[in-house]
């Protein structure tokens, strides 16, 4: 199999996300992360719910964590009866796929795929499946990531030969990798980062990917997006999203909606990489996560208000298709008002 995290950044290699091995699934702590080099290592698939659902990891980091933690699950119920393992993994499931609300979706189909994986092994006799389950997450991962590499072609064929680029919090693998095609089609960009808080995953996830991929990067804070827009000439601005429901609505960290507002005013052109998901047809489906308010009157464990004012913290906020110009997809960039026209596969969910 050929890894199609080849010249990534660092922590977008598969073994630096999550990774299972020895009855032990090991998480890149991305809280702290490039400040700190640590992993956090989970010895039951509980632990990894609570790592998910704490933020240890983020954007599509959880869905590789998840099914790591469903191999970390087959391990903890090996040597059992065939029907004892099943109910045992659909339970690991159900708590890993509800771990964080807004994508339970997904998680869930993960949960699903790596079940159907386990069900074929132990029919063929296999007692163990963990290492099953692995490789399957392997495989399923590496096959995530090809699909995004040719989106990651589309995404950067959008990028001026030379020019400037705004992101939006930490949109995993498709920042790595539409750097990766921009540098393949001579593109000279600069990058300009939001820090997004309160976990700042722009400042150092994206930010530190970025640099390590060889681009020019700029940290700027999350009031500063429409002065930045207006005086530094962004010619685009781009995310990836949690959510893309069916009739265009974009679900991603909060702030991207008030950024796409500023793009539309100055005539910046919005581009959402992701696919269409398939379990939320409408924006409707949707459940916005409701974060712990006190993460917001502080800054990386640093008390920055009086501890007697209250804080608010929706994880995400949603971005209605009038202010998206394209979704990039894997089949090409779609109107966010014809995302029917996107012929979603089986396997979907993984892009």
């Amino acid at each position: 199999m050929d890894r199609q995290d080849k010249d990534l950044a660092w922590m977008l290699q598969f073994e630096n996300i999550a990774w299972y091995e020895d009855g032990r699934v090991d998480i890149l702590d991305r809280r702290i992360y490039p400040i700190e080099v640590r992993k956090l290592s989970c010895h039951s698939h509980q632990e990894v719910a609570k790592a998910i659902k704490d933020m240890v990891t983020q954007s599509a980091g959880p869905y590789v964590a998840c099914s790591m933690g469903m191999a970390l699950a087959a391990y903890e119920c090996r040597g059992k009866r065939e029907s004892e393992q099943l109910a045992y993994l659909d339970e690991a499931a159900y708590r890993i796929s509800h771990a964080r609300p807004t994508t339970t979706w997904r998680m869930q189909k993960i949960c699903e795929a790596c079940i159907s994986a386990a069900r074929e092994a132990l029919s063929g006799g296999i007692s163990d499946v963990s290492e099953v389950i692995k490789e399957f997450a392997i495989e399923q991962n590496n096959k995530r990531y090809a699909g995004i590499g040719i989106a990651g072609r589309y995404l950067a064929e959008l990028f001026p030969n030379k020019g400037a680029v705004m992101t939006q919090c930490f949109a995993e693998t498709i920042v790595g990798i539409m750097l990766r095609e921009a540098r393949a089609q001579g593109k000279d960009i600069k990058l300009y980062c939001p820090e997004t808080r309160p976990f700042f995953q722009g400042s150092r996830l994206t930010a530190t990917v970025c640099h390590d991929m060889g681009f020019d990067v700029t940290v700027i804070t999350d009031n500063m997006p429409a002065a930045v827009i207006k005086n530094e000439g962004i010619d685009i601005f781009t995310s990836a999203a949690d959510v893309i429901c069916c009739d265009g609505y974009v679900v991603n960290k909060v702030g991207t909606y008030q950024i796409a507002i500023a793009a539309k005013y100055h005539g910046v052109p919005y581009y959402v990489s992701g696919a269409p998901d398939q379990g939320h047809q409408s924006i409707d489906s949707v459940h916005i996560e409701m974060r712990n308010p006190a993460d917001v009157l502080e800054a990386m464990g640093t008390p920055t208000a009086n501890p007697n004012v209250k804080g608010y913290y929706p994880a995400f906020d949603i971005t209605p298709p009038n202010l998206v110009t394209g979704v990039v997809t894997d089949q090409g960039v779609f109107d966010p008002y014809k995302l029917a026209d996107y012929s979603a596969g089986p396997d979907d969910f993984l892009v």
